[in-house]
């Protein structure tokens, strides 16, 4: 196998510009500059071709420049590019009825248009304080939800996003998340470790330190993304569920990430049985336009007009975008991301046989993390192979991101086909050799 010659000379010059002006806080991974893409396939300013196994950190849903995508941004562009939250239009009302239909209440939906899932995390913040009329949170540990003030205050996954920014908001007590693979609490014999986080909620959280009643609602991604591509036992969110309804609690799922049909349902709070009060969305929402969403059961949205607005919300362009991006996962990519992705986590698991750097494979859907370490039996992270991975997978054609302490997340584009995952696996498992022999 042939490594790229990259960066190439067109590629270098574009970098040595954005470092004169740049914000340095952007944490860039590789030097990759994208020049255009077709799907799962992107090229670089040099003209070397990658497959894309991070599709804009889950965000090219349906691909990149997908042409239902392009033809309804193309056609709402000429007509009107934008109005302000002051007024209405078509698409924005078309979007929220159709987020509605899809969402996962049993009851009727209401829809918030923001744009970005740390404005979408905001604003369940600051509804969920106002519809319960409490103040305090509880969020998990490993759980990204972005880097405004209030998100931040939730995210705990890396002491950067945090370090020099305190004081930051009151109010959110943390706990652990359950990783099967990697438990930090005690467990009786046969427990399932998500109905023991549970019962440290009861035990230690409300029993010493923070009443019940005080709590305004549980912010946790139903599977962690920048935490490690965590998937939680069964158990967990059924007695989730139970403990939020015990306590008149909101159950807010962030789905920012694993959302949009990404683990083979609209949103992955659905693989585990349990009906959320609130879901943040934004990402895969619009194939890479600027657009979330704040979607919830109607008897919560009952915040009155003025107490919350942004001036973009809505954007036609990103609304036509949306639409033809659910569209396009409603008619064939959320059963390619389901079954494409099973197939992908088991040719993984046959790859983790043949190579000990390999801790766990784990996932659904198009969501999949391959945790690396030391060596299976102490089960040590080992960030150092796992970096050395993703920088040789670049060197030979292939996109990927790291997330959590050593583990890379594989999250292509709904559209990607059972040949390309072949090729990129096949990229993959060729790179992991060399880093293993060093």
């Amino acid at each position: 196998m042939k490594a790229l010659k990259v960066p190439g000379p067109n590629a270098k010059a574009f970098i040595e510009r954005d470092l004169k002006v740049v914000s340095p806080s952007y944490p860039r991974g590789y030097p990759f500059v994208m020049d255009h893409g077709k799907g799962t396939e992107v090229w670089d300013v040099d003209g070397n071709r990658f497959l894309d196994f991070a599709a804009g950190i889950a965000v090219a849903s349906t691909g990149h420049s997908h042409p239902d995508v392009v033809k309804a941004i193309q056609e709402q562009a000429e007509k009107f590019i934008h109005i302000s939250s002051d007024f209405y239009h078509e698409k924005w009302i078309e979007l929220s009825e159709k987020l509605a239909e899809i969402s996962p209440f049993q009851e009727d939906a209401c829809v918030f248009l923001t744009n970005s899932g740390t404005e979408s995390v905001e604003g369940a913040i600051k509804l969920a304080r106002y519809h319960t009329n409490r103040s305090n949170f509880i969020g998990f540990l490993g759980g990204f939800h972005g880097r405004t003030i209030g998100a931040v205050t939730f995210t705990a996954s890396k002491p950067n996003y945090k370090r020099r920014f305190f004081p930051l908001m009151n109010g959110v007590t943390h706990v652990p998340f359950p990783d099967p693979y990697r438990p930090i609490l005690n467990l009786e014999p046969g427990q399932d470790y998500g109905q023991r986080v549970i019962e440290y909620i009861k035990e230690q959280v409300f029993e010493k330190i923070l009443p019940p009643d005080e709590v305004a609602g549980i912010l946790v991604e139903p599977i962690q993304g920048e935490g490690g591509y965590i998937v939680p036992p069964a158990g967990f969110f059924p007695a989730l569920r139970e403990l939020c309804d015990k306590h008149g609690i909101l159950l807010i799922a962030d789905e920012v990430q694993a959302g949009m049909g990404r683990t083979g349902k609209w949103w992955s709070i659905e693989n585990f049985g349990v009906e959320p009060d609130i879901i943040t969305s934004a990402k895969g929402i619009a194939s890479g336009m600027p657009l979330g969403a704040l979607i919830t059961k109607k008897s919560v949205m009952s915040w009155p007009k003025g107490s919350h607005g942004n001036t973009y919300g809505g954007n036609p362009i990103a609304c036509a975008a949306s639409l033809a991006t659910i569209n396009a996962i409603q008619n064939g990519y959320m059963e390619n991301a389901l079954i494409t992705g099973t197939y992908t986590l088991e040719k993984l698991k046959e790859m983790q046989i043949r190579h000990p750097s390999i801790g766990e494979v784990r996932g659904i859907g198009f969501m999949i993390g391959i945790e690396f370490v030391k060596d299976q039996q102490s089960k040590k992270s080992d960030a150092d192979i796992r970096d050395r991975v993703v920088d040789l997978a670049y060197e030979y054609g292939l996109l990927t991101l790291g997330c959590g302490k050593s583990v890379i997340r594989v999250s292509p584009p709904l559209c990607t086909t059972k040949e390309q995952v072949d090729e990129g696996l096949e990229i993959l498992d060729y790179v992991i050799s060399l880093a293993e022999n060093g």
